[in-house]
């Protein structure tokens, strides 16, 4: 009697049908998961711009200013300066102005890129992060001086966020601004010391050297985060100190 070999194995076709079937869950899963590391790295991000903030401030209370921009084309992340005690200024930095370059890390201790691996622009009103006690902001002449703080009580800042290019103002007169350039980066400065071209629109406003900003919810044409210490909050810390009257 001749016995029946069963085939136990799969066929091709029933391999092609396994292998299709994989794929569509995977390609719909794709997206999601995608999805979900973005909303992790935008969290992440905004951590990040929250404990810069609290580092500004505390140097600033400690320092009696706050501090300069470092190069975003060196990997060094010092703040640029030149002179000492009260000749001391921010340095000027290559294609930006005296104020603006690419945050510290090194001199406030945080990270030195965001969740995407780009480092944050960061610009500041000059006469907040001189050596000057002050005296270099004509604005505030009538406002008492405190001796080695960079500032006074009625310091006018010169940096704004708008809610678009040329649109009206979320904050005025700050004297700190800091920009995450978001996942597509444009505008950023790599670990490697470039800066990625292509910003535009609103995007480019962050990315320039004028003294206005941007920030409003992500789009399909704009991802930057920011962060800025409003005026009152950093007289408020530096009086609660005792380095301003």
């Amino acid at each position: 009697m001749k016995t029946v070999r069963k085939n136990l194995g799969f066929t091709l076709i029933e391999m092609a049908m396994v292998l299709m079937i994989i794929a569509l869950v995977l390609g719909g899963l794709l997206p999601v998961i995608s999805g979900q590391i973005e909303q992790q790295r935008s969290a992440e991000t905004r951590k990040q711009l929250a404990e810069i903030r609290e580092a500004l401030l505390g140097f600033a209370v400690s320092n009696n200013r706050l501090p300069c921009p470092a190069d975003g084309t060196l990997n060094t992340g010092v703040e640029a300066t030149t002179g000492a005690g009260t000749a001391l200024v921010c340095s000027s930095i290559t294609a930006l102005t005296a104020s603006g370059g690419v945050l510290p890390w090194t001199t406030l201790g945080v990270s030195e890129t965001d969740a995407w691996g780009r480092r944050f622009t960061y610009r500041v009103t000059s006469t907040f992060a001189d050596g000057a006690d002050g005296t270099s902001d004509a604005a505030a002449a009538a406002c008492p001086t405190s001796t080695g703080v960079s500032f006074k009580l009625c310091s006018q800042a010169n940096l704004n966020v708008l809610i678009a290019a040329a649109g009206a103002n979320v904050a005025a007169n700050l004297p700190v601004v800091v920009v995450s350039h978001g996942k597509n980066g444009l505008g950023a400065y790599t670990q490697q010391g470039a800066q990625l071209p292509g910003a535009l629109g609103d995007e480019l406003e962050n990315a320039n050297t004028t003294n206005s900003f941007v920030s409003h919810e992500t789009t399909s044409s704009f991802d930057d985060l920011l962060v800025w210490i409003p005026p009152n909050l950093l007289t408020s810390r530096m009086i609660a100190a005792g380095k301003l009257p």
